[in-house]
């Protein structure tokens, strides 16, 4: 099984740690799962789910994999062990080595952190739920309590909807714009359309508002890539179903 994933350069320059962005194929799902599915909650089968799961542990060094329960919240759980039973949340930090940290998305926005002194890490689900009401500076605050310094963190985000793939309405921008009033910048409306939202930038705007200074995008747009990314929204006007990818990150084992 092979399986392909996009890395960030300056995480990848961090000789301590290992991380991925993958995206749907190289696993044993098949269609319309097909076939790196990591999702648990759609209808392909648990066996491949673990299946694919295992593989990406395998590739990052086999160490124990961890997922939330994700929820679109803004709680952020302190990894120090493998979890035992289900526990909610759409982010983790950890200075914990040989313990991998996994991010389910298909559109919404997979980020991952690291301190390059402290060698704390993190990772985060950012949805436009989530990031609106703190998902990142939660994140990034967890990371401080551990001992990290925004300075120091990069900040990778992976493949997620861009704009112009992202309808969402007058009213979710004003509903926004009441929260966020400097945010104008991340709509724009087609002629004839309807507003549009800007989800990485807003990811961006966020993480720099956070005191991080190196931010990196990785891949795509889940919507314009179909063939590379798992993406709900497409899935959705298909009338179709569609899995979950991953984003990975991991202090390694010296």
């Amino acid at each position: 099984m092979t399986l392909s994933a996009e890395h960030s350069p300056s995480l990848a320059s961090m000789d301590w740690l290992r991380h991925g962005f993958f995206g749907r194929q190289g696993g044993v799902s098949i269609a319309p799962y097909d076939s790196l599915n990591v999702g648990l909650a759609v209808d392909d089968s648990e066996a491949s789910v673990q299946a694919n799961r295992q593989a990406i542990a395998d590739s990052l060094g086999g160490a124990p994999l961890i997922v939330l329960k994700q929820t679109h919240s803004t709680h952020v759980e302190t990894i120090t062990a493998p979890l035992t039973g289900v526990v909610e949340g759409d982010a983790m930090v950890t200075a914990t080595p040989g313990l991998l940290l996994g991010i389910q998305t298909a559109d919404c926005t997979p980020i991952l952190f690291a301190d390059r002194q402290a060698h704390i890490i993190g990772a985060a689900h950012a949805g436009w739920r989530g990031a609106v009401d703190g998902i990142i500076g939660n994140t990034i605050a967890a990371m401080v309590k551990l001992g990290a310094d925004p300075e120091h963190i990069v900040a990778a985000y992976g493949p997620t909807i861009w704009a112009q793939n992202y309808e969402v309405g007058d009213q979710f921008q004003a509903d926004f714009l009441a929260l966020h009033p400097t945010g104008e910048d991340l709509f724009f409306t087609p002629t004839g359309g309807k507003a549009h939202f800007d989800l990485p930038g807003f990811v961006q705007a966020q993480l720099r508002d956070a005191g991080v200074s190196t931010i990196e995008q990785v891949g795509g747009c889940t919507y314009d890539n179909p063939d590379r990314y798992f993406s709900h929204r497409l899935a959705t006007h298909q009338s179709r179903k569609t899995g979950r990818q991953m984003s990975v990150i991991s202090i390694s084992l010296r």
